[in-house]
């Protein structure tokens, strides 16, 4: 296929609504699903190189959302144009810039680099914004600006948003209600065929699949290719899923060819140009519509995709495994259809499908927002107020952002309205997260620009997961001579190279001094520059398992590390994941340091203080120097500040409550008698519940230091001390501890209750009609009336009532049981006693 053949696929018939919408409005919403032409007709028609229309004023500039897609749209222009790459057709992708003279690809990381660089886009006339239903970070903050530039700079300025699905009222709305220009699909009819595992398999957990669904998977390849012609594309959620599936389908009587956004150059213009054998294409989401694969008639859709999940707290993100929407199993299944009718195995149910969301979360809401909090502060709107877009991005995540950037020194204090440094914007300048842009600037007078280059390049290239977890044995293999090419090592000399030009270009150009870092070895080297850019994930051995992150996290080497043998005391973390519910972050790579190198890169996160608190059941007093979280050396404080210490004390009460004072008993019944008078009168009748004593135990700890001396405290003089003195004296009045009842016994009142009780022997109250009440005779106090032995026998709060009715029943039940104590028939007239008949000489 060539320009001419080119020119006849489905989204020409849009061309024409579109230059109009473009000459009218200036702006327009392409929907046109895959396949349709519209990533590589579009572009050359608006730029007057296909379908005979005039060339628009300036360049048509592309925009992708990942490397691969770009280089896949250059390379298909250019020879749609008989062109190499950088001709009439450029590409500028990071690390590799060949200019076209009429349409430029460019990802939308580098077009937010040259924005920030030159707003104005002189030798810009349309911007097309492709593949924008992905809601990428980056397109989305691209498409802020560009509407800014547009409006304040260049009225000018063409813009399209060109979407593969049909949901394009947001983004009309976008920019400016802009005419939405449509293309019928070119789709043939795809057959779907529910084909779920034969059992239940465990769901997606982190970044784990199922091995059971892997399986199941490489067996539903083997199915379409015994039931269907074509080439077989095959939708999985990452690279390690590919690997393992590619392994179990290598017999097949196939080419299996594995794309993904590591996959060598060779590998993608294989998979994009026509075949003369059958292929099986084991792909990401990469190829759901940013790639056209020829040749396919059939999709098997495994149902998994990956989002990222940042844990803003701790510092941490990684991608998780999820279940992909419908729209996104209808994109895939779509690539059945492009050439001819087509078939999709779904890997799960009808059922399920239906209650698969119904599109995926846009990644604001979902990633690490350092650097786009960078991009907005150098733009001049900190806090993304006056940006245009679709979702705004979550405060708790920006504020996260901006507490990191203003730890880099890229961000001046003040909140949201703080503003960007002339550091800021020097590390913005670089292309990386602000976090490896620091490492490179501040790692490379230390260790030399090379080192730092290569540890930065490894830390923004991660090499593949079977390099294992020790990232100086992955540099020094990297670094090895002879080493056989592949695909990654290809991408980290290119950014190597790259960020050594950044380096000398922003002034951190020097080669390490013979005395420096590198003469402790390449784990020294690479733990500054690790260190550099995650201070917070500097981490020490604790007792027992584990290491402790400068942050709090804790942090546990994977089964099988290759560090753990070597039981490392220090470790600096370059990345790690925390797994959903687990307490501890698993280390996915580290370099094994000493504390020099921790002290020395994680400089900002030392601090000694005297640490005076309630630990372990007792004031802890003493000088601690720690790491962030680590601590890393302490001493005995001689002399405490006093109130620290009164305020570890009170922590202590409040932790294990007030039982830990002197509580004798005279100090619990005053305490029981003041509470029912404050229940009974309130004010100024003081209250003694826990949390009215612990606002008041303050003033009766002077002198306190320790754990031993609150036994020491008077509580109950303290307590006399409470209610004001001329409410104190009536206390006894009031509330009095004992009553003297009619046979001269004084009896304890009971206050521990609800109400006041007197528990006294019945005989001793002969002769008694009424019991006195109390708080100034607002209360009765509640008799319990005993038997001789002491057990109860009745309760009342009226003695006469009790003489008159109540009495004679318990004189039937009990005075066979007591012969020898008086039971007359009138207790109101009897005298009280509290001996026997013999001993009272009755």
């Amino acid at each position: 296929m060539h320009i001419s053949d080119a020119e006849g696929l489905p989204v020409r018939d849009a061309v024409p609504a579109l230059r109009t919408a473009l000459d009218e409005r200036g702006a327009a919403v392409l929907a046109a699903p895959p396949g349709t032409g519209k990533t590589t007709l579009v572009p050359l028609a608006l730029a007057g190189l296909a379908l005979g229309g005039p060339p628009g004023a300036g360049k048509v500039l592309v925009l992708e959302p990942r490397r691969l897609a770009a280089r896949a749209a250059a390379r298909r222009m250019a020879w749609l144009l008989g062109e190499r790459v950088g001709g009439r057709v450029g590409l500028t992708v990071r690390g590799e810039s060949r200019p076209g003279t009429r349409v430029d690809v460019v990802t939308t990381g580098v077009v937010l680099q040259r924005l920030q660089a030159d707003p104005e886009l002189a030798d810009v006339g349309t911007v097309i914004l492709d593949e924008c239903h992905e809601r990428h970070l980056d397109a989305d903050t691209a498409l802020a600006f560009l509407l800014d530039v547009r409006a304040a700079l260049r009225p000018d300025l063409r813009l399209v948003a060109a979407s593969a699905t049909a949901d394009t009222g947001p983004w009309a709305r976008l920019l400016g209600d802009a005419p939405v220009v449509e293309t019928a699909a070119a789709l043939h009819p795809v057959e779907t065929v529910w084909s779920p595992p034969p059992r239940p398999v465990v769901p997606p957990h982190g970044m784990r699949v199922d091995p059971a669904l892997l399986g199941h998977v490489a067996a539903t390849v083997r199915r379409a290719l015994a039931e269907r012609d074509g080439d077989v594309l095959c939708f999985l959620p990452g690279v390690g899923e590919i690997a393992r599936v590619a392994g179990m389908i290598g017999d097949v009587p196939a080419e299996v060819l594995q794309v993904h956004g590591q996959a060598p150059p060779a590998v993608q213009d294989a998979v994009l140009a026509p075949a003369g054998r059958r292929r099986v294409v084991l792909a990401t989401s990469v190829a759901e519509s940013s790639l056209t694969v020829p040749g396919v008639r059939t999709v098997v859709d495994s149902g998994l995709a990956r989002e990222p999940r940042t844990d803003h707290a701790r510092g941490l993100g990684a991608l998780a495994t999820v279940r992909a929407s419908r729209a996104t199993a209808g994109q895939r299944a779509g690539r059945a259809g492009r050439e001819a009718p087509g078939t999709v195995y779904r890997c799960w149910t009808e059922a399920e499908h239906e209650r698969l969301p119904a599109r995926p979360r846009p990644e604001i809401e979902l990633a690490d927002l350092t650097g786009f909090a960078l991009q907005i502060a150098c733009w001049g709107d900190p806090g993304a107020s006056g940006l245009a877009l679709l979702d705004p991005p979550p405060p708790a995540a920006l504020d996260a952002a901006r507490a990191v950037l203003r730890a880099l020194g890229a961000m001046e204090d003040g909140g949201v309205t703080g503003g960007v440094t002339g550091r800021g914007r020097a590390l913005a300048r670089i292309g990386l997260h602000p976090r490896l842009a620091r490492a490179l600037v501040d790692g490379a007078p230390e260790v030399g620009s090379r080192a730092a280059a290569e540890i930065v390049a490894l830390l923004s290239e991660p090499p593949p997961r079977s390099a294992g977890d020790d990232l100086t044995a992955a540099w020094r293999a990297l670094r090895r001579p002879g080493r056989p090419a592949d695909a990654h090592a290809a991408r980290w000399r290119d950014e190597v190279r790259r960020l050594r030009r950044a380096a000398h270009a922003g002034g951190s150009a020097g080669e390490a001094a013979p005395d420096t870092w590198a003469r402790q070895g390449d784990d020294a080297v690479a733990g500054v520059v690790v260190a550099l850019a995650f201070p917070e994930r500097v981490a020490r051995a604790r007792r027992g398992s584990g290491h402790l992150m400068a942050s709090g996290t804790g942090a546990v080497l994977a089964d099988g590390s290759a560090l753990a043998g070597a039981r490392p005391e220090w470790l600096a973390i370059a990345a790690a994941d925390r797994p959903s519910g687990a307490a501890s972050a698993r280390v996915r790579q580290a370099v094994v340091i000493d504390e020099e190198v921790a002290r020395f890169a994680a400089a900002p996160l030392l601090a000694t203080a005297e640490e005076i608190a309630w630990r372990d059941g007792d004031v802890v007093a003493r000088r601690v120097e720690r790491l962030g979280a680590i601590e890393l050396a302490a001493a005995p404080l001689r002399d405490p500040d006093p109130e620290r210490v009164r305020a570890a004390l009170l922590d202590g009460l409040r932790a294990e409550g007030l039982g830990l004072l002197n509580w004798t008993g005279a100090a619990t019944a005053l305490r029981e008698r003041l509470a029912f008078l404050h229940e009974a009168l309130g004010d100024p009748w003081p209250a003694v519940d826990d949390a009215a004593l612990l606002d008041l135990v303050p003033q009766w700890l002077a002198g306190a230091r320790r754990r031993a001396d609150l036994k020491r405290v008077d509580v109950a003089a303290m307590l006399r001390g409470l209610p004001p003195w001329d409410q104190a004296k009536r206390l006894d009045e009031y509330a009095p501890e004992r009553i003297e009842v009619p046979s001269g016994s004084r009896i304890r009142v009971d206050y521990s209750g609800e109400r006041p009780v007197l528990a006294v022997k019945l005989q001793e109250l002969f002769g008694w009609d009424a019991a006195p009440r109390l708080a100034g005779g607002r209360v009765p106090l509640v008799v319990h009336l005993l038997s001789p032995a002491g057990r109860p026998a009745a309760v009342t709060a009226d003695l006469a009532s009790f003489w008159r009715e109540g009495y004679r029943a318990v004189r039937a039940e009990l005075r066979g049981r007591y012969p020898r104590h008086p039971w007359p028939e009138d207790p109101a007239r009897a005298l009280p006693t509290k001996r026997t008949k013999r001993a009272s000489g009755t």
